[in-house]
């Protein structure tokens, strides 16, 4: 299925002037584009009004499905400036194919692949001019949320889909140096037959308790372990998590009950295609602390779409404190995100196709 998109250019657009003064640091999701990608969906009408406009707030009634029984469901994905000046999509089609996935679960209609990335080109195309240079990239959040008008606990029929914008820097503020991780042993994120491989926001409003406690031992990220033994590691508040050990072997959690990442995925392709081994494996908290310890455990290290990769400096706990490698970013780590943002930006090879040349 396809749509075709109304263009409707916002008539009161961001001057360069200001819009240069707010691409000089535009921090993480604070700053936004001129414009949105909409597409509304009904049980008689199915997918329709697909356009693109001006970004304006919704008009919700108070009784809206999304507001009383969460189903709301979103991505992430970056466009990436070149060097030429061309624009780069990264592998928007399995952002499409998890977003299917992740509406299949919550019991909302599914959108057309087709249709998601179309929605994301014309949004890149119309405002590519907030796309920052260098190291920057314009963050992309397709979403959907329930707006059916009803009180009972029911699928909703009606649904709006949509695409904002957001120029962004790095994700943490220190760039890419080490993370410190708080172990959460009072919160759980996920459990078996949950939704924890779903991409929605109530997986993430369940984590803001458990990342409040991790700031507040001073830490940047909290890390979840299983919800049935409270043994092995799962993922963190909103990234993956993989391990370097002294063979030059990574394993990473097995999904089931943590969120396919994209970037995951990327990472374990580009790993072995060097020719390392990469286990998807169940991992303990113990087992973490004694091979950092021993020295078994080289690194550890996050990823996820907004921070790519994320070397992992500290493990903290109520019970302790343990570095992975001395406190400092390894050279694997290091190495797989160079590779990774180089495909991105697209000053290396592609090897698996995964850029989309949005014209």
């Amino acid at each position: 299925m396809t749509l075709t998109f109304d263009i409707k250019p916002t008539t009161n657009p961001t001057s360069d002037q200001e819009r240069a003064a707010k691409l000089a640091n535009p921090g993480f999701g604070r700053v936004f584009t001129d414009h949105m990608a909409v597409v509304q969906y009904s049980q008689d009408k199915g997918w329709h009004s697909a356009r693109v406009e001006s970004r304006a707030n919704f008009p919700l009634d108070p009784a809206a499905a999304v507001l009383h029984y969460a189903q709301e469901i979103f991505e992430g994905l970056k466009a990436y400036k070149r060097d030429d000046g061309g624009v780069n999509l990264f592998r928007p089609d399995a952002n499409a194919k998890r977003f299917w996935n992740s509406a299949e679960r919550m019991a909302m209609a599914q959108l057309p692949q087709a249709v998601f990335i179309e929605a994301v080109e014309q949004l890149v195309r119309i405002d590519r001019a907030w796309i920052p240079g260098g190291e920057g990239s314009l963050y992309l959040r397709p979403f959907m949320i329930a707006n059916e008008v009803f009180l009972g606990v029911k699928p909703s029929a009606e649904y709006i889909f949509a695409v904002i914008a957001s120029p962004v820097g790095s994700y943490f503020k220190g760039g890419a140096a080490p993370v410190s991780i708080w172990v959460s042993e009072n919160y759980t994120r996920a459990a078996v037959g949950g939704t924890g491989g779903v991409k929605c926001g109530g997986n993430y409003a369940a984590s803001l308790k458990a990342q409040a406690e991790a700031i507040a031992h001073g830490c940047d990220q909290v890390v979840f372990l299983d919800a049935i033994e409270r043994r092995y590691v799962e993922e963190l508040g909103g990234m993956n998590v993989f391990f370097v050990f002294d063979d030059g072997s990574l394993s990473t959690p097995p999904l089931g009950t943590i969120l396919p990442g994209i970037t995951r995925d990327s990472i374990i392709k580009l790993a072995r295609d060097a020719g390392r081994e990469v286990r998807e494996e169940a991992y303990s908290i113990d087992q973490w602390r004694a091979d950092a310890k021993s020295g078994k455990l080289k690194e550890a290290f996050a990823c996820g779409t907004a921070a790519v990769i994320s070397p992992i400096g500290k493990v903290c706990s109520a019970s302790g404190e343990v570095l992975i490698n001395g406190g400092e970013a390894g050279p694997v780590a290091m190495g797989l995100r160079k590779q990774l943002v180089d495909i991105q930006y697209g000053r290396s090879p592609d090897p698996h196709q995964w850029i989309r040349d949005v014209k």
